[in-house]
């Protein structure tokens, strides 16, 4: 069953086709011939992953889904939340992004944070359904491992001695916000496509 993810971010796309697994088949906005960056203006993670989820629905018509993440600081007012992606400027750039984070952290004791994934699923005939996942954690003193993306080398998820970066994908999946989201999700599409028949 081919589904639209709509992202054409390569790490986000492998990761949750991990998680999906068959029968279910991501496919990119890329390969619906979709390479404009999709508007992402709302105020919330929950606003931000429907109004990319519908404008696929409404443009394509093809089962899809969106998510949007962010990563709340407690000590930061719950910064960067939903401006995560573009929290140091508009150049989406990593690096900035975790050093303006550690910055805003250097004078702080409480270092608690979660990461919070929103995911907007939109069937046939415009159907919507919402998904969260969330994980607590706090955010280390500098970054550490090599793995995942974002803010990954700077978050260590509670009950953990390493940052989601130093995990394998398999590891960081069974326990991460998206993780959760998707888990949600892949329940939902099993019960309606796959147990059901339709």
């Amino acid at each position: 069953m081919k589904i639209c993810f709509a992202s054409n971010n390569a790490h986000k796309l492998k990761e949750i086709q991990q998680l999906l697994g068959p029968p279910f088949e991501i496919i990119s906005l890329e390969a619906l011939g979709c390479t404009e960056e999709l508007a992402e203006d709302q105020d919330t993670l929950e606003g931000n992953a429907l109004q990319k989820a519908a404008y696929v629905w409404e443009k394509y018509k093809v089962l899809c889904f969106a998510d949007d993440t962010g990563l709340e600081v407690e000590a930061l007012n719950n910064e960067p939340g939903v401006y995560s992606a573009r929290y140091a400027g508009p150049e989406r750039d990593n690096q900035a992004n975790m050093q303006k984070v550690l910055d805003g952290l250097k004078d702080q004791d409480n270092r608690r944070a979660r990461f919070r994934t929103s995911i907007a699923l939109i069937l046939e005939e415009g159907e919507q359904h919402l998904f969260n996942g969330i994980v607590e954690g706090h955010i280390v003193g500098a970054p550490r491992g090599e793995q995942g993306f974002g803010y990954d080398p700077i978050f260590m998820p509670e009950g953990k001695d390493r940052t989601f970066a130093e995990m394998d994908s398999q590891e960081k999946n069974q326990i991460s916000h998206r993780g959760r989201a998707v888990q949600q999700l892949v329940s939902f599409l099993q019960h309606r496509y796959v147990q059901t028949g339709t």
